[in-house]
């Protein structure tokens, strides 16, 4: 059967340990890139919605276009609006010098600047290209 114990009988034989309030660690959200690679990525999207749209110009496609543009304001916007949340850090993106010297670590190790911003870039540049040869297609049909 289960004996019913008193606080102080319990008090006589617990080993109590106070710990040290918590420490907070570090955080870094700066994704170890510089802005420069973080704006061109956007403005490759943005450049390739709005040359679709200034293509494309018609009035029913002027709100799909609205709404796309919008999306990738709001996609790359709440990670930067992430970045400033509490707890405050001190952590500062990478300048491009640092990004050149020290790469970027991924998950299968640590990437050289040249080779991390290949794997950042290619997407939106292929998308920007594939936009431009839609643009010339349109325009020589």
């Amino acid at each position: 059967m289960a004996e019913q114990l008193t606080r102080e009988q319990i008090a006589q034989h617990a080993d109590i340990h106070i710990d040290a309030p918590r420490v907070a660690a570090p955080v870094d959200r700066t994704f170890e890139l510089p802005k420069g690679l973080y704006i061109g990525t956007v403005g490759l999207y943005l450049g390739f919605i709005a040359m679709l749209a200034v293509t494309f110009a018609h009035p029913e496609l002027t709100i799909l276009a609205v709404i796309f543009a919008l999306s990738v304001i709001a996609g790359f916007g709440l990670p930067l609006v992430w970045t400033r949340l509490a707890p405050q850090t001190k952590s500062k993106s990478k300048t491009w010098g640092r990004f050149q010297q020290e790469g970027v670590m991924t998950a299968s190790g640590r990437a050289s600047a040249r080779d991390a911003t290949v794997q950042v870039m290619i997407l939106p540049v292929l998308i920007f290209l594939w936009g431009v040869c839609v643009v010339a297609i349109a325009a020589l049909v």
